[in-house]
C-alpha cells in the first residue's frame, strides 16, 4: 500500500468506528495505538544496500525474497565443493551465504513494509497476517479487513487495538473477547452492541463501567468519550 491508500483506509475504519475523520497522521497514529504491536523494522538488504522490512530484529545479514529469487535465478545459491578440515570451515562458509529472508510475502498483493503475509491484499507494515485486507501495523490478525493496530485477532472488521479477540466490528480496544459490536474499551466480554469500559459481562447494550444506561444516556456520554479518544 502507498501512504496515500493508507490514508484513505484509515479514514474510513475511524468513521465506522468514531463517526469522524481520523486527526492523526501515519505517524502520529502508529505511536498513538501501535506502541506495543510487534511490527516489522526497517533494515538493509546486504545485497543491494536497499531499506527492506523484517520481524527478524537479531539478524547480521538480510536479504528481501526479491532479491533473493533474483540472484538464484541468475548465480545460485550451490557453492563449489572444497575440503572441510574444521567445524569453523562449515561455519565460515555458511556465514558466506546464510541471509535472513525479509519482506516474505506469499500469494497476496499490494503488501508494503511488512514481514510474513499470506493470502492477503492491502497490508502495510504488519506481520504474520493471513487472509486478510486493509491491514495497517498489526500482527497475528486471520480472516480480518480495515484492521488496524490489532494483535492475534479473527474474523473482524473495522477494529483499532483489538486484540485476542473475534467477531469484533467497528470496536476500538477490545481485549479478550467475542462478538463485540461498535464498543470501546471491552475486556473478557461477549456479545456486547454499544458499550463501554466493561469487563466480564455478555449480552448486554448500552453499558458503561457494567452500568446500565438509556440509550439517550449513552449516546450523550459516548460523545464525551469520542473526544477524549481523538484528542492529541
Amino acid at each position: 500500500m502507498n501512504r496515500l491508500e493508507v490514508e484513505k483506509e484509515i479514514s474510513k475504519v475511524f468513521f465506522n468506528i468514531f463517526g469522524r475523520e481520523c486527526p492523526f497522521t501515519i505517524e502520529e497514529l502508529e505511536e498513538k495505538f501501535a506502541f506495543d504491536v510487534k511490527l516489522p523494522k526497517q533494515v538493509k538488504d546486504s545485497v543491494t544496500g536497499e531499506i527492506t522490512w523484517s520481524e527478524m530484529e537479531n539478524s547480521k545479514k538480510y536479504i528481501k525474497q526479491d532479491t533473493m529469487r533474483k540472484y538464484d535465478k541468475a548465480k545460485g545459491w550451490m557453492v563449489s565443493k572444497r575440503e572441510i578440515k574444521s567445524l569453523e570451515d562449515i561455519i565460515n562458509i555458511w556465514n558466506r551465504i546464510n541471509f535472513t529472508t525479509t519482506e516474505r510475502i506469499y500469494n497476496s498483493i499490494n503488501v508494503s513494509e511488512s514481514d510474513t503475509i499470506y493470502d492477503s491484499e492491502n497490508i502495510f507494515r504488519s506481520t504474520d497476517c493471513r487472509k486478510c485486507k486493509n491491514m495497517i501495523f498489526s500482527d497475528g490478525c486471520g480472516d480480518c479487513e480495515g484492521v488496524i493496530a490489532s494483535q492475534r485477532t479473527g474474523n473482524s472488521i473495522n477494529c483499532i487495538r483489538v486484540d485476542d479477540s473475534t467477531a469484533c466490528s467497528n470496536s476500538y480496544n477490545v481485549i479478550c473477547s467475542a462478538k463485540i459490536v461498535n464498543s470501546y474499551f471491552i475486556q473478557d466480554c461477549n456479545n456486547l452492541y454499544e458499550c463501554m469500559f466493561c469487563s466480564h459481562i455478555s449480552s448486554r447494550r448500552f453499558c458503561i463501567a457494567n452500568m446500565q444506561f438509556t440509550e439517550q444516556e449513552y449516546y450523550e456520554i459516548k460523545k464525551v468519550i469520542v473526544d477524549w479518544i481523538l484528542s492529541k
